[in-house]
């Protein structure tokens, strides 16, 4: 074989490898056999949920975010069940037990999937909706179209104000096919390196780092990932935000002084948007408020 032929061979290689990481990877129809919950049949795919706490409870809905999936919350349902709330958590698209479908992850993509979501649950009013990190994205975007459905809106470390991806997220989001193939080849050790770095941290779900790591040996997952950051992530939500002023419907937004993902300074950008949000700031909490500030979060609530 000529040198020009070895050079393009090793080509087709490099170019085939995220494929062929992905052709290992634990196909999700596997995974929903060990689902802990439910699932609705929606139009984009199978929806994993889960409800906890008594049937008459006032209803909570939970919004995890970009890479941390339901589970995220157990900690804070847990104390939520025992004041009497009912909850409601659920697997984004391409993350746990959802199925991951193809197609731009955009604000309106996740909107329409928890407004199937609270229809197929018969869930129609005076709903405490919660939102974390990109959730946080999430749930105003809904909040903004279902403002009337909605008792009030609480976002923690939400997403939305001008999101920093960082400079390798943001090359790849900015470039296709080579940008998917860096972000394939590179994503899954940089998260992997990110959920180890805060292993010592205190947390009231059960191994949360483990079963972080363990998303990335799910089909669709780093596919998933990479879409929300190019669709959502990239996005603000002053529009949405504005239009919940207009309604006055009742937002609390929990921040983590520390947190180096959505920093501090997006509580400005909120407040300009909407003067009647009540912002609440978290003492030495980075980015994982849901888990490794528990408590303080429940009093809030």
């Amino acid at each position: 074989m000529t040198p020009g032929g070895w050079i393009a061979l090793a080509g087709l290689g490099l170019a085939a490898l995220p494929a062929a990481r992905e052709a290992v990877r634990t196909p999700v129809g596997a995974l929903q056999k060990t689902a802990p919950g439910r699932f609705a049949e929606l139009s984009e795919g199978r929806t994993h949920y889960q409800w906890f706490g008594p049937e008459s409870g006032p209803v909570v809905v939970c919004v995890h975010g970009l890479t941390t999936p339901s589970f995220v919350w157990l900690g804070l349902v847990s104390d939520l069940t025992r004041k009497g709330y009912r909850v409601l958590t659920y697997d984004l698209y391409g993350r746990g037990y959802s199925d991951a479908p193809r197609g731009q992850q955009s604000p309106g993509f996740f909107a329409e999937q928890l407004r199937a979501l609270l229809s197929d649950q018969n869930l129609h009013e005076d709903i405490t909706l919660i939102g974390y990190s990109m959730g946080g994205a999430i749930a105003t975007s809904v909040a903004a179209e279902e403002h009337h459905r909605l008792s009030r809106l609480i976002l923690v470390a939400p997403a939305g104000m001008g999101h920093t991806l960082g400079r390798m997220a943001t090359w790849a989001t900015e470039w296709p096919i080579v940008g998917d193939w860096a972000f394939h080849m590179a994503f899954p050790r940089a998260h992997r390196a990110a959920v180890l770095a805060e292993r010592t941290l205190p947390s009231t779900v059960q191994n949360i780092g483990d079963q972080q790591i363990s998303e990335l040996r799910r089909k669709g997952f780093v596919r998933s990932v990479l879409s929300s950051l190019r669709g959502t992530l990239r996005r603000d939500m002053q529009s949405a935000h504005r239009t919940l002023a207009a309604a006055q419907l009742p937002v609390t937004a929990i921040w983590g002084r520390d947190d180096r993902t959505i920093p501090l300074r997006a509580m400005g950008t909120l407040t300009q948007w909407n003067r009647d949000v009540r912002h609440i700031v978290i003492d030495d909490a980075g980015h994982g408020l849901p888990y490794t500030h528990t408590d303080q979060i429940t009093r809030l609530l």
